[in-house]
């Protein structure tokens, strides 16, 4: 990718007009659209008996890490629920592992930190990331470009706050003790930590925009531990400074985060053109704490998926009524599919969607 290119922001010719025209990112823009788009957070995946075979006896990151895998996962779902857009394949870890930190997916666990980072001196372990860390991105999102034609594929990071709780907590936390002391205890180190998070997951998206992703989700998993006054004071600046570093790209920029309800408006305000909403506030309530000139995304409780097929579609309604007057809408769950749904109870949603929208 020449200097050229990346400066004046233009993608690569796979995001084609056919892409730009899809339903998902016309919706993502808040345009007219033929019917409300669907996908879903963590479609490729557990859920899928087809995941789970070739997925046998291959550790998680390694997974993430071969570009054939991650390109046969992606396409998983696209090709059995008829979702409007491919996710990614890959885990908000993956970037932090690719500069060299020590630190493995665990079953049943999640992200396991060797060294945690609490002091001014671990901040070390935080170098720049480069497109040649993470070659396989690159090499994956061509190929999924090339299979995918018009459906539009979302690039994906995790926000600086939760890759901090990760590495400060040393794993998965209920009550994010160390990290929300170092916050406090330690305000110019907690900015420090996260303004170097914030580059690196500015590079690593950047990556996925220059190989063909056209549009990115930033996750904010654990924020909604947060007030809003220490969001605003401690989160939002490199949360900004993750959108704004892409802003010039034009693509659409999706930022979600569970437990958000009263971030949603601070969420917005951080720069995403989507603000993705969990099922706990109804979307018209959520348009208002947002504001206008943004697009929502969500928020059927994925919960709802083991109900029966007509309470499934009762549900839907209620997320498409309390859609009605949004200016753009993405049809999506407030948070990712649980691991042990009924595949068919996605496929089942997605064609209730397009249908009562089309």
């Amino acid at each position: 990718m020449s200097a050229n290119t990346q400066a004046t922001g233009q993608q690569p010719s796979a995001t084609n007009d056919a892409v730009k025209d899809s339903a998902f990112l016309r919706a993502c823009r808040r345009e007219p659209v033929p019917h409300t788009p669907v996908w879903f957070m963590r479609q490729a995946g557990r859920s899928l008996p087809e995941y789970r075979k070739v997925r046998e006896g291959i550790p998680m990151l390694e997974s993430c890490m071969r570009p054939e895998l991650v390109t046969e996962i992606t396409l998983q779902p696209v090709r059995r629920h008829k979702v409007d857009a491919a996710i990614y394949f890959s885990d908000i870890v993956v970037p932090l592992k690719a500069i060299g930190i020590d630190l493995d997916i665990k079953p049943g666990v999640g992200p396991v930190v060797e060294k945690p980072i609490r002091s001014r001196a671990d901040l070390a372990q935080l170098r720049d990331l480069t497109p040649e860390d993470v070659g396989y991105v690159t090499e994956a999102m061509g190929m999924l470009t090339a299979e995918l034609g018009a459906t539009p594929l979302i690039g994906f990071a995790g926000a600086p706050f939760t890759l901090a709780s990760y590495l400060v907590e040393g794993g998965p936390s209920r009550g994010h003790e160390h990290t929300k002391a170092l916050m406090y205890g330690d305000p110019q180190l907690w900015a420090d930590l996260l303004d170097r998070l914030a580059d690196i997951t500015a590079a690593f998206l950047k990556v996925q925009i220059e190989a063909g992703a056209s549009a990115v989700q930033l996750f904010d998993s654990w924020v909604g531990a947060l007030a809003p006054a220490d969001y605003r004071r401690s989160v939002m600046p490199a949360s900004q400074k993750v959108f704004r570093a892409v802003e010039a790209y034009g693509v659409p920029r999706i930022h979600f985060g569970v437990g958000t309800g009263e971030l949603l408006g601070l969420m917005g305000e951080a720069g995403a053109d989507v603000v993705g909403v969990d099922w706990r506030v109804p979307l018209d309530e959520a348009a208002r704490r947002v504001g206008p000139g943004k697009a929502l995304q969500g928020n059927l409780d994925p919960a709802t998926l083991f109900a029966t097929p007509e309470a499934v579609e009762t549900k839907a309604a209620e997320v498409l009524d309390a859609a009605a007057g949004l200016e753009g809408h993405v049809f999506n769950l407030g948070h990712g599919v649980p691991p042990n749904t009924d595949p068919d109870a996605l496929t089942r949603l997605v064609e209730y969607v397009h249908t009562r929208t089309a």
